[in-house]
């Protein structure tokens, strides 16, 4: 299956002079269904210098089964100058194998411009037995755009090794590398299971922070097991997990993050 979304968020004003942010453009398409919600921003965003443009909260929901094997999917996002988008998959992504044992691939490629906020959670990707999948998401930031992304992965379901997964996450600022890392796991990635790598640990997460409204977030005095917080540059910081399952990985993720704004 082929997918295709797009999703296009500018700004506009009241009459009463707030901005607000709008959905321009929408389109879903196959296995990405995007879905308009009313939702409450976490409490986290009161702290975090989110300004106060009216947002546009959006949900994936899973149109089909998948990924699968065989499966291309491909997710637009813009977010225009002064606008805020939260974003985030309805539920886990389960990554399954096709029945001729063809690789899967999900591109999302998301342009905040100045001024613009996104928070992206696309969900807990499950990395089933036997599957073969690559996902690659671009995030670029004009200068003066603000970010929070958070990926989460659970290496196989309950007592099932994983198949070949392999993620790669970029964030340019201002036409510069801020953060590229990729991770490959499963047959054809040697050592992946590793001290040097997951550690025999059974999920892994990160989330990025950029905020050019404050120095670099401080370094946390949280003490968090298997998590690492690190600056990337004045303006962005980087927190890293390893846990033994999806749940813990979620709270080593918010006892890190809840650490940094307990510090700010």
């Amino acid at each position: 299956m082929r997918s295709h979304a797009v999703l296009d968020i500018g700004s506009s004003q009241t009459t009463q002079g707030v901005t607000r942010s709008i959905i321009e453009r929408m389109r879903s398409q196959g296995a990405l269904v995007l879905r308009p919600t009313k939702e409450v921003l976490p409490g986290w965003s009161a702290q975090w210098n989110v300004p106060g443009t009216k947002p546009v909260m959006v949900r994936i929901v899973a149109g089909a089964a998948g990924p699968l094997g065989g499966d291309q999917l491909r997710l637009e996002v813009t977010v225009g100058k002064g606008a805020f988008l939260m974003l985030g998959a309805a539920a886990a992504n389960l990554v399954l194998p096709g029945v001729h044992g063809e690789q899967s691939r999900s591109d999302v490629s998301i342009t905040v411009a100045e001024g613009g906020t996104l928070i992206w959670n696309p969900g807990l990707q499950i990395a089933a037995r036997n599957c073969h999948h690559t996902t690659l998401s671009t995030i670029d930031l004009a200068a003066g755009a603000r970010l929070y992304a958070r990926e989460e992965i659970a290496l196989g379901r309950f007592g099932e090794e994983p198949g070949r997964f392999r993620q790669r996450m970029r964030v340019i600022r201002d036409g510069k590398p801020v953060y590229d890392q990729e991770l490959a796991i499963g047959s054809g990635a040697p050592g992946w299971n590793s001290a040097a790598v997951t550690g025999n640990r059974r999920s892994l997460g990160t989330i990025v922070i950029v905020d050019p409204q404050r120095a670099a977030l401080p370094q946390s005095q949280a003490m968090v097991a298997d998590t690492a917080v690190m600056e990337l540059s004045d303006e962005a910081t980087l927190i890293s997990s390893l846990a033994p399952d999806a749940i813990e990985l979620g709270r080593r993720l918010d006892a890190a993050f809840n650490g940094l704004l307990a510090d700010a």
